[in-house]
């Protein structure tokens, strides 16, 4: 057995090391700097205390992205110096963001070991490279996100860290191959152990969903699907569940080889980066010439988030899990037992409280950041949520779950055609979605992204000014700076966006974005609530224009962004 000694490296802080929602987010030239990951790595160690980390299994993996593999090897240095047991690592390093939460909950070890926790390497939807992006957070052992009483006191310690534990003679672990290494330290026995990134969330998608049905609408000849993973690691994973699994065929996936560089795109599922996706799903500005595919996904680089598309038709993020929580208990077998309550975040059109409403179930509205719904689900409050960037998820993780949400359409349109797929017209992704419009109502609602290098923003809107801008919107109820307590621990959450709440049930939110890796992005919500069925079938853009036009001008937009237009418009 190959023995290593540890090393105390001598350091200093380094400014910026700043965990956002999402952990710690930099270009990858800032990553690669002397000391700025194994400081991170270490601070975050010290904030989970040795107690927690000695004789620990940790998983480490991500989503595949350039100097994931590096990182890798100086994590595994690391933890061998701080006293970890062993550690897992998806083979070549990959698993999404949800399947790490799902090991850290269900994975049993070839010893029968359970892990604790994990460092995951991504930045989410953020483009990968050389010079792009890199990022790292640490999920805890209910396998979600870090709460904000840990990421503090890791910047803490990055402010004041004087030394990195590392055992440099320690070789770099191969893994690319299934299989256990072990190595002796000053502490005993080290274990690094490469397993498949995906038999462990397979499995559990297995345990939710009745493949069966999902299987009968994927190979009916009146069914066509289409998935994109837009290069990112749940391509790791769409071949074993969508081919392998549920008998889709292997043409229907695109871009689902993993790259470092996600082939050169941006990794963002939404219609302006999906581009491929969106025109074979004839939502492009030129036509193929080809019949559409019935449905159509596609997943961001680490897998979490989920864009759902019908033919020629968009699902909105916060349609999607309103029309999830709605069918859930009669489409998913988990759900049958009924759902505990349901929750979105803040800046999410209201389309879940009504269907929350109308069924009586709890709701909760959380700041943007998975771990509020964590918390929330750990205390049995929660079956389903989810946030208008592209991220829905349910309880059977603590993470959103990108291919999850598609399971959960492909079941609902299984519920919705299993008298359908032999004889008769098949229901599609726009027949449900007017379907549902037409029982609670539509939230027209869109998105204006503004990137900014330097802020300097402020919103002085005052609600009786709104009427001066257009007479034939409604009238402001309530405006606020949204504050959040958390109803399981009691923790409060401050300066979680401006929202201006309208009579009809329209909001106009306000607030920064935390998922970037420089400078700020500035995220403008407007949403029009219409309950009138006859008026539930408007074009997006129309519907909304008056809201529009009151939000850029009493907000100044431009004059504080010195954008004439939103970087991003979703």
């Amino acid at each position: 057995m190959v023995r290593f000694s540890v090393t105390r490296k001598p350091t200093a802080p380094i400014d910026g090391q700043k965990p956002g929602t999402s952990g710690l987010r930099k270009k990858v030239k800032v990553f690669i700097q002397p000391n700025y990951l194994e400081n991170f790595v270490q601070a975050t160690f010290n904030a989970l205390t040795a107690e927690k980390v000695r004789g620990a299994t940790l998983v480490v993996s991500g989503d595949g992205r350039y100097y994931s593999k590096d990182a890798i090897q100086i994590i595994i240095k690391m933890a061998a110096a701080n006293g970890v047991r062993r550690i897992w690592v998806g083979q070549n390093g990959l698993l999404s963001t949800p399947a790490v939460s799902a090991v850290i909950r269900e994975r049993v070890g070839v010893d029968g070991s359970r892990s604790s926790g994990a460092f995951i390497l991504t930045a989410s939807h953020n483009p990968g490279g050389p010079n792009e992006d890199f990022g790292i957070k640490y999920n805890m052992e209910n396998g979600g996100p870090a709460p904000e009483g840990i990421t503090d006191k890791i910047y803490e310690n990055t402010q004041s860290i004087k030394e990195y534990l590392i055992s440099e003679d320690l070789p770099n672990v191969d893994i690319s191959a299934i299989g256990v290494s072990s190595f002796g330290g000053p502490e005993g026995q080290f274990d690094v152990e490469v397993f498949d990134s995906a038999s462990d969330y397979v499995k559990l998608m297995k345990s939710i969903f009745d493949f069966e049905s999902i299987r009968k609408l994927l190979s009916s000849p009146k069914f066509s699907f289409c998935y994109d993973a837009l290069h990112g690691v749940a391509g790791a994973y769409a071949k074993r569940i969508f081919v392998e699994e549920l008998s889709a065929q292997e043409s229907s996936l695109l871009n689902c080889v993993p790259k470092e560089d996600f082939g050169g795109g941006h990794p963002d599922p939404n219609l302006t980066y999906a581009k491929e996706l969106v025109a074979r799903m004839g939502l492009g500005k030129s036509s193929s010439g080809q019949e559409p595919p019935e449905f159509g996904a596609a997943a961001d680089g680490d897998a979490d988030r989920n864009m759902v598309l019908g033919k020629r038709f968009f699902v909105t993020p916060s349609d999607s899990v309103a029309i999830i929580a709605a069918n859930a208990v009669e489409a998913i077998p988990y759900f049958s037992g009924g759902l505990k309550g349901v929750a979105r975040s803040m800046p999410t059109s209201a389309a879940l409280d009504v269907v929350a409403k109308n069924l009586n179930l709890k709701f909760f509205e959380v700041p943007t950041g998975w771990k509020f719904f964590g918390n929330l689900m750990d205390a049995g409050m929660c079956s389903v949520c989810g946030e208008e960037s592209f991220g829905t998820g349910s309880d059977h993780i603590r993470e959103k779950d990108g291919i999850w949400a598609v399971l959960a359409w492909l079941s609902i349109l299984a519920y919705k055609n299993k008298a359908n797929l032999d004889s008769g017209k098949l229901v599609t992704v726009e027949d449900i979605v007017r379907q549902h419009w037409a029982t609670y109502g539509r939230h027209y609602y869109t998105r204006y992204d503004y990137e900014v290098l330097v802020l300097v923003f402020f919103i002085g809107i005052q609600c009786r000014m709104i009427k001066g801008v257009r007479s034939d919107v409604s009238k402001v109820v309530h405006g606020d700076e949204f504050e959040y307590k958390d109803p399981v621990d009691g923790s409060i959450s401050k300066h979680q966006g401006i929202r201006y709440l309208f009579e009809d049930g329209s909001r106009l939110v306000f607030r920064l974005s935390g998922t970037g890796s420089e400078g700020a992005t500035i995220r403008l919500y407007i949403e029009q609530y219409e309950k009138d069925p006859s008026k539930t079938g408007r074009d997006s853009q129309e519907a909304l224009a008056p809201l529009v036009e009151v939000a850029l001008k009493l907000s100044k937009m431009q004059e504080f962004t010195g954008r004439s237009a939103p970087t991003v418009i979703t």
